[in-house]
């Protein structure tokens, strides 16, 4: 449910809410109503990458407009410093589509079970 999400994460009902309809829209989640409805992953987590879901969330991760629409700057194809941004763009893409919500899942379990390990120490 989105209240116990809302709680684990510490994030607002409302942001989460905000979050929760793109991500339905594109398929990635499922939202079933009732008394044992909630949210749910719709298809494996090991198929979902983080790129697609940042892009949902975020829209482009280009670090300057002239990446994503050359047109806003004259001088877009004689500057040096908008490839350095395209190759930056283009090598967090790669990343990102790399990363899937299971290799999260995974990080997160290890840091959660590291914590443990600290407060018995």
């Amino acid at each position: 449910m989105l209240k116990d999400i809302s709680r684990r994460q510490q994030i607002s009902q409302r942001y989460l809410e905000h979050l929760i309809t793109p991500l339905i829209a594109a398929g990635i989640i499922v939202s079933t109503r009732g008394p044992k409805g909630g949210i749910a992953l719709a298809k494996p987590p090991e198929e979902i990458r983080l790129d697609e879901v940042i892009q949902l969330l975020e829209g482009t991760i280009a670090p300057v407009e002239c990446v994503s629409n050359p047109d806003v700057c004259m001088r877009s194809q004689s500057c040096a410093t908008r490839e350095v941004w395209d190759e930056l763009k283009r090598t967090m893409t790669e990343f990102l589509r790399s990363v899937t919500i299971r290799d999260l899942m995974e990080r997160q379990r290890e840091k959660e079970n590291n914590t443990e390990i600290m407060y018995y120490i």
